[in-house]
Parts: structure tokens; sequence; C-alpha cells
């Protein structure tokens, strides 16, 4: 199993400065991972680190951006050098029922840009019955994942959640992911990636507890 590819090494809070991105980046060199980082410094990480993959968040945090902002920011994106998109949808539009326009913006995002989108459906704050609904529209937009949360809110990744949106699509989780142990979980519940701002403590607990065999 190829760990430190499925990890998404992430920073995003609201402080993020450009060094912040920089030592990301130069962990996931040294440790084999991807990035994710805010969409400003995008167009520096491309440049400072083209050969890892850096993906970047639209509509980030709570996904209450216009679809034609969202559409922009991740054309926007494309245009400074990112490889993947992870869009928060807008749960709040799932919740009213309106699952058309939930629908038709995940769709208008992915239209947008021919590179990968996950869909971040913010499940700490959805029923069952809604992550299902998220998980169906996300895949009849066409979108090329689902991820669990943003970590904005209270809540994070569940094994539970992890294997209930795997019906629909591959899953990224994300939230609360601060251990091998942890990512493990995520990873043998059927979880195609792992985002954590912990990727460095989670690639050398793997390490240690495997050899770092991607065998194991």
């Amino acid at each position: 199993m190829d760990v430190p590819g499925r990890v998404d090494h992430t920073v995003l809070g609201p402080a993020t400065t450009g060094e912040d991105v920089l030592a990301v980046l130069d962990e996931a060199i040294a440790y084999g991972t991807n990035a994710c980082i805010p969409p400003c410094y995008v167009e520096l990480a491309s440049s400072y680190a083209p050969e890892t993959t850096v993906a970047t968040v639209i509509g980030f945090p709570h996904g209450q951006h216009t679809p034609s902002t969202k559409a922009e920011e991740a054309e926007l994106a494309w245009e400074d050098g990112a490889d993947e998109l992870d869009l928060v949808a807008n749960a709040g539009r799932l919740l009213a029922g309106e699952d058309d326009d939930y629908r038709n913006e995940v769709a208008e995002v992915v239209a947008a840009t021919p590179l990968p989108v996950k869909v971040i459906v913010e499940a700490p704050l959805l029923t069952d019955e809604e992550k299902t609904r998220a998980a169906e529209l996300t895949a009849a937009a066409d979108a090329d994942m689902l991820k669990t949360a943003t970590g904005f809110t209270d809540g994070g990744a569940t094994v539970a959640d992890v294997e209930l949106l795997s019906e629909s699509l591959p899953v990224k989780a994300s939230g609360g992911i601060g251990s091998w142990e942890r990512a493990e979980a995520m990873l043998d519940a059927g979880a195609e990636r792992i985002g954590a701002s912990s990727g460095v403590a989670i690639v050398e607990e793997w390490r240690a507890a495997t050899g770092g065999s991607e065998s194991a």
C-alpha cells in the first residue's frame, strides 16, 4: 500500500502564510505525500514543488459562495497550476431539499476545468439519509470523489461515514485524523485518500509500524 501517496498533507487555517505553505511542501517532498493548500498560494506551490500533487479548496470553508464564483475560483486554481480541487458543497441547499441546485452547482464546477474534483459533503452536519443523497447527487454531477469534512465544523471522518459514502464514489477521509491508527481505520473502511494536517506523523508512524513497505 502506497500510504504516502494517499495522504494529502494539509495546511488550511485562516492564518496560513506563504512560509507555512512552503514548509508543508518541503515535508510533502521529503515524505512523498500530496499537499492541500489555500487557493492564494497555488501559483507559489506549483512553481516551488512542480513534482508534488497540489490540491486546493474551492468555496472553502462553508460552501456558500455562488456557483459562478466557485466555478471561477476553480478556473483560476487550474490556471495557477493546481492538480486537484476540493470543493465544499452547499450543505444548506441539501438540508433544504434543493437537490437540483446542489447537483447543478457541483456539475458547474466539474465542467469548469479538467481537474479531478473531490466534493466535501460536511458529513458531521448530515443524517445518513442526507449523506446518501449528497453522495448520489455528487456522483450524478460527475465529480470524482467524495470528502467527509472540512474540519471547520464539530466532528470529522468516521469509519461509518467512509463506508456509507464509498458506496457511491471513492472517498477522501478528512477531519480529526491525527495518527496512522486513525488513518489505517479509514483506509480499511474503503477510503482512497486521507486528508490531514498530521501527514508527517501519519507517514512516520506507518513506517515504524510496517517498515515502510508498500505491500503492508
